[in-house]
């Protein structure tokens, strides 16, 4: 591609400023106006420069030298300045014309980002802009069926407002020049005075498209009013502050293209999800906050890395009220439409606007997040990442799971309320769901190594932190087995009740026969875990079952803080009552004495209890210990019966997923 600029006018409109040197070197910006052009196209990777000339040629070409070892500048001047227009010039330059064209005049000032959506344009293209007020010494153009069918500075009503930056093809250039050349071949010397543009409109089915640039600087500069209101246009550009987020913690080529688009519209500032943010939608970022905030300081292009507390932007917007907000257009549908929505309203409420780049689909940057999802399931990364969202959020949500497919619904589902994103934060690997999917009672019948075999399918699969139920540990010597094992897999964290005895379900109560062991004994058993653990990632949880055996918070209490006194890491309180007071009373005493052990409730029994309720009164681990189960069941039945009274299945078609929703579940990567 070539660009090609017309500077063999004479600037008579501007005065003593062109006395001495053509119009394009006049002053602006810290520069001129040729020299933001060059710098311009020079960044969009455009080396072949064909200039024209005409009055004050050698003072052209002696200020073009400073580009010579970085540009390839050709200059064809035009003897004849004085009495043509620049279709002469054109046509003067048309043998160097053999590519696509960039065409401008030569006294055109454009933002960066009005040539990148020239450059970026398929196909033939000129400036318009529907924003714009129509000036009369200025081009139209008249649009017919989404094509330029004529551009002409005495167009009326209807016109566009156009500007001379055009992107042309090859095919659509030779069209063009070849119009020039019989209005310049002609007798009549009056058609080499008239506007290159009186050529073009005599092209039939030509196919140039209008490209509006909207409200961004895009003008000639005719006299010293234009030049004026120009500079204050460039300056206003050069305060514009625009605004991008990311979640990411690894930077790939589609974010710095995407940033450098970002800068040539203003001065960027990278909001950074929190690590709360990015867990909260996402997965535990593979980087800290404070190392993802440092690394996209460190891009050229962004001049501010801040920090973004939430999937909303609307706390940023209101703070840093950027013109323009950049994103790539991926979020128009799905998870983070409603996101999307709520900025261009806040944008609005006092003008800013939205800028949406073309989401890059490009198949290496899938494979690096398969990557990133690769090393997130790492045990080594794994292991330690429940306790990296306990200090980071106040609270986190487990659903159960019990095969790889449910441990995908616990991973993937996700939901949007009030601009903040809901999911959940970890899977809970419970008893009575494995065995129940065996069939078998839950009465620790599914031995340990039934159980691990779960375990993997459902690590396998997704990249969140595992609760493990432990049952009751059973003995001492087996537990130490049993946590060095979990240990090495990456659970996060094990759960082990003070029971004795064969087990029965904390659901039946007192009604079991349950006995409940000595605190002594069950500390000794939490120590023995803790002294097998290699790393201090794999937290044990001590469930407390006195609230299931009738003998009241006071027992609890002195349980929780002889078990933490032994080296659990977590408490968690257990109750099969419909009312949550007693599991609130113990949770409140118990951070009367320790506020600063994790507390864990399961919300089975008192289902009607908030998230937002037990962290008040400090519970940091909600576990919905068995929803999945116990819908799942009910819908194959139902299933079942239908296709039994039916003698056929298209009556339970409504009930079931399609097939082809379940497969999209599964990674990509198995």
């Amino acid at each position: 591609m070539k660009a090609l600029i017309l500077n063999s006018g004479l600037g008579s409109r501007m005065g003593s400023l062109t006395a001495d040197r053509p119009k394009c070197m006049t002053a602006l910006a810290g520069g001129t106006i040729l020299s933001r052009q060059l710098e311009l196209l020079e960044q969009a990777g455009i080396r072949d420069i064909v200039i024209t000339t005409g009055a004050h040629k050698n003072a052209l070409m002696e200020y073009c030298r400073q580009w010579e070892d970085r540009l390839d500048i050709a200059f064809v001047h035009n003897p004849f300045y004085d009495s043509t227009n620049y279709i002469y010039s054109i046509f003067l330059a048309g043998e160097l014309l053999d590519d696509d064209i960039i065409l401008m005049h030569g006294d055109l000032v454009f933002e960066a980002s009005v040539l990148d959506d020239v450059l970026s344009f398929e196909g033939s293209c000129m400036t318009v802009s529907s924003d714009a007020e129509p000036s009369p010494k200025d081009f139209k153009a008249q649009i017919r069926d989404g094509l330029v069918e004529k551009v002409s500075v005495e167009l009326g009503e209807g016109a566009l407002p156009a500007q001379p930056l055009y992107r042309l093809t090859r095919q659509e250039m030779s069209r063009w020049l070849q119009k020039i050349g019989e209005f310049c071949r002609s007798e009549d010397l009056s058609l080499r005075r008239c506007y290159a543009e009186d050529a073009l409109d005599r092209i039939p089915d030509k196919e140039i498209f209008p490209l509006d640039v909207g409200s961004r600087l895009c003008s000639e500069i005719d006299d010293p009013a234009d030049l004026r209101r120009v500079a204050a246009e460039l300056e206003r550009v050069s305060r514009r502050v625009v605004y991008m987020c990311f979640s990411t913690d690894m930077i790939h080529s589609g974010h710095i293209k995407l940033i450098r688009r970002a800068a040539r519209l203003g001065r960027v500032i990278a909001g950074v999800l929190s690590d709360e943010a990015v867990s909260g939608f996402k997965r535990l970022p593979l980087l800290p906050f404070s190392e993802r905030q440092a690394m996209f300081a460190s891009i050229t292009g962004v001049s501010e890395a801040v920090e973004q507390r939430t999937l909303s932007y609307r706390e940023n917007i209101e703070r840093y009220r950027p013109d323009i907000v950049v994103h790539g257009d991926d979020w128009r549908e799905g998870f983070q439409r409603p996101i999307r929505e709520e900025v261009i309203r806040a944008l609005k409420s006092y003008g800013g606007r939205l800028v949406e780049f073309p989401y890059s689909h490009d198949e290496k940057y899938h494979e690096i997040e398969l990557r990133s999802r690769a090393e997130a399931a790492m045990p080594e990364l794994r292991r330690g990442s429940l306790r990296r969202l306990l200090a980071m959020k106040p609270q986190i949500r487990a659903i159960e799971a019990h095969s790889g497919l449910t441990g995908l619904i616990a991973e993937n589902t996700a939901v949007i309320q009030d601009g903040q994103p809901r999911q959940f934060d970890a899977m809970w690997i419970s008893s009575l769901c494995d065995s129940t999917a065996r069939g078998k009672p839950d009465i620790e019948l599914v031995d340990m190594t039934s159980r691990l075999r779960t375990l993997d399918d459902i690590m396998e699969v997704t990249t969140k932190p595992v609760i493990f139920d432990g049952d009751t540990g059973g003995l001492t010597e087996h537990f130490v087995y049993t946590v060095r094992t979990l240990e090495r897999v990456g659970a996060s964290m094990v759960i082990i009740e003070d029971k004795t005895g064969l087990k029965r379900n904390s659901l039946f109560g007192t009604e079991a026969g349950q006995t409940q062991a000595p605190a002594e004994e069950f500390c000794r058993k939490i120590s023995a875990g803790k002294s097998a653990l290699k790393s201090s990632e794999l937290m044990i949880c001590a469930r407390i079952e006195s609230l299931i055996l009738g003998k009241g918070v006071g027992d609890a209490l002195e349980r929780a803080h002889a078990y933490v006194e032994a080296g659990a890491d977590a408490v968690m309180i257990h109750s099969r009552s419909s009312d949550p007071g007693e599991v609130l009373e113990f949770a409140d005493r118990f951070r009367q004495r320790d506020g600063r052990t994790p507390l864990v409730a399961v919300p089975t029994a008192y289902s009607s209890v908030t998230e937002e309720e037990l962290l008040s009164h400090g519970i940091n681990i909600v576990i919905y210990a068995n929803q999945l189960t116990r819908t799942g069941f009910p819908a194959m039945q139902s299933a079942a019966r239908s296709i039994l009274e039916h003698h056929r299945a298209k009556e339970c078609d409504e009930m079931c997923m399609p097939f082809g929703e379940i497969i999209r579940l599964i990674p990509e990567d198995y």
